[in-house]
């Protein structure tokens, strides 16, 4: 039977009649033990006096007091409802987020099972190429997955294909793919897709419609900086020049636009210019300037073409060259244009030598000396270094009539007593009066020519001064303006 005996102060331990004991609680020392007597007669001494704290208020201090309590459990239970409420936003934010993952669960599927269609060869690839042109239209992240899960491989493959519709699909497929995307780009060249498009196009019965998607695909893909060489090299240039030029007969108005912008793109690396050159297009392009649809984009290409000596000297052979583009200048409803067009004179008049007397002869200072009073900045800009480079060159050209090109010494006339001397004289003399003369009455004409540009470009101004102020239309030019601008000058103005 068990019993029970103090072992120590504060513990009792049971002995169990199989000999073994255990302790009701733990055992602990004498001053243990009086330490915790001690600290609960503080606590009921804390108590007691807070209770009569209590009873000694007045029933204000007790009112405030209640007041107190209350707002902290207001406050509690504010803290609660926020709490609650946030956690009901978590989890509307997570059922939010929950349905947009099962979205994009659902576009991977469909995603991944248009690629594993695109395996098949049998009428379900083509179902399928159709399905990523369909999906990569105007969705960018729908390209990069499509991209990821090998769908360019298998549509360059189907290029191969006999079929018609096979073909076409493929294109646009891929002409979808590489919109916006410059990693696609890079892919479908690495692809292969460049020779096989050309393998296609050297089929003398080549569809309008399958040229046009190849067309759209070069246009595409020499957006990409390290695909022009590329392209360039293929021999894309002359399939794209003959699109251009309509040869066929057959080229939609979409496809040669098409083919102008890829020509452009084409024309920005030197290493094309070459290529270019050799498809004949330079004459075709001058001979185009005049259609507005295409002039801006021709002579952005002729920008790109001067860059080079060897452009530069096909520009400079075309006969027609420099008066159609002097004829540009004098686009003023096309600023634009004749940025573009003075550049490519610019350039010219500074390295082309050989061509600055062509260009003088085509009417280029009197349109230049136009267009620095009624150009854009940046036109009369250009048109101000074209007039230095040929100022420059006529300064020469005294220097070298007066024998400072040949290397010869010039010496003072020899004033002799004889008749013969002085009828040389004489006649000498009459020669330099007519030649003064003669230049005199050019130099008065160049004067009134710059005095009615000087006057023309002020009345403009004028005019857009009224109209900026909405003034009435007859205020300018008045009589008065006219005899101010007649009388002014034109030192100012470069020669």
């Amino acid at each position: 039977m068990a019993k029970y005996h103090r072992n120590d102060v504060g513990s009792l331990v049971l002995n169990r009649a199989g000999g073994g004991n255990f302790r009701l609680w733990p055992v602990f020392s004498g001053s243990a033990f009086r330490r915790k007597i001690i600290d609960a007669m503080r606590c009921g001494f804390s108590q007691y006096r807070r209770e009569m704290d209590s009873g000694f208020r007045s029933p204000e201090e007790k009112k405030e007091k209640l007041q107190g309590s209350d707002l902290k459990k207001k406050n509690g239970r504010s803290e609660r409802l926020s709490e609650l409420l946030n956690l009901e936003g978590w989890e509307e934010g997570s059922k939010d987020e929950e349905a947009e993952m099962k979205r994009k669960v659902e576009v991977f599927e469909e995603l991944s099972g248009v690629v594993k269609l695109l395996q098949l060869k049998e009428v379900a690839q083509r179902d399928a190429a159709m399905d990523v042109r369909r999906l990569g239209k105007e969705d960018s992240e729908a390209r990069v997955m499509l991209a990821m899960l090998g769908a360019i491989p298998p549509l360059v493959g189907m290029l191969d294909s006999l079929e018609l519709d096979f073909q076409i699909a493929s294109l646009y497929a891929l002409l979808n793919l590489a919109i916006g995307n410059d990693i696609n780009k890079a892919a479908i060249v690495e692809a292969g897709a460049i020779h096989k498009m050309l393998k296609l196009i050297e089929s003398p019965t080549i569809s309008p419609a399958l040229s046009e998607a190849i067309v759209a695909n070069f246009l595409g893909l020499s957006a990409l900086d390290s695909n022009k060489p590329i392209i360039g090299a293929s021999g894309a240039i002359p399939f794209l020049t003959k699109i251009f030029q309509n040869l066929d007969n057959i080229s939609s108005s979409q496809a040669r636009q098409d083919s102008l912008r890829a020509l452009f793109n084409l024309s920005i690396p030197p290493s094309n210019i070459p290529q270019i050159l050799e498809s004949g297009l330079i004459p075709f392009l001058i001979s185009t300037i005049g259609d507005m649809q295409v002039s801006e984009r021709v002579l952005s290409i002729l920008s790109n073409v001067v860059s080079t000596s060897r452009g530069r000297r096909a520009v400079g052979n075309c006969s027609d060259a420099f008066p159609i583009l002097v004829d540009v200048l004098n686009w003023t409803d096309s600023p634009s244009c004749q940025e573009k067009a003075s550049y490519v004179l610019m350039v010219m008049a500074h390295k082309a030598y050989g061509h600055r007397q062509s260009m003088i002869e085509a009417g280029l200072v009197s349109a230049l000396l136009e267009l620095t009073l009624l150009g854009t900045t940046l036109a009369q800009k250009r048109a101000s270094r074209i007039l230095e480079c040929l100022r420059v060159d006529k300064g020469k050209q005294v220097s070298e009539d007066y024998g400072g090109g040949s290397g010869l010494p010039v010496s003072a006339p020899i004033c002799g007593s004889s008749s013969s001397s002085s009828a040389i004289g004489r006649r000498d003399l009459k020669e330099g009066v007519g030649e003064v003369e003669e230049e005199d009455m050019m130099m008065s004409a160049e004067r009134r020519a710059v005095k009615q540009l000087v006057q023309q470009s002020l009345q403009n101004n004028m005019r857009r001064i009224v109209k900026r102020a909405n003034l009435p239309q007859d205020f300018a030019p008045s009589d008065h303006f006219k005899s101010l601008t007649a009388s002014s000058t034109s030192k100012s103005l470069p020669l």
